[in-house]
């Protein structure tokens, strides 16, 4: 591919391609690196919703994104509470 993908772009699809894998609703992106040619992109998704919202279940997903903007790969890498705070 001769044009650089933005990283907008490259958020935008690994949020969206999740979302249809996982099929839970993908609440944003929380991170970006690049990875050799490709990125890693951490999403965060509501994987269970309950009320109050603060008992929300939510993950954090790794998505692989490779040079030409299509997604490799995901794992999820923990699950929490919305309420939880990190250390």
């Amino acid at each position: 591919m001769n044009e650089k993908l933005s990283l907008r772009r490259i958020g935008h699809t690994a949020l969206n391609e999740l979302t249809d894998l996982v099929g839970c609703t993908a609440e944003g992106v929380t991170g970006m690196h690049q990875d050799g040619d490709g990125w890693i992109v951490t999403v965060e998704v509501l994987e269970v919703g309950r009320v109050p919202e603060t008992m929300d279940v939510l993950a954090s997903y790794e998505v692989n994104v490779d040079p030409e903007g299509n997604v490799q790969g995901f794992r999820r890498l923990r699950r929490y509470l919305r309420a939880q705070v990190e250390d």
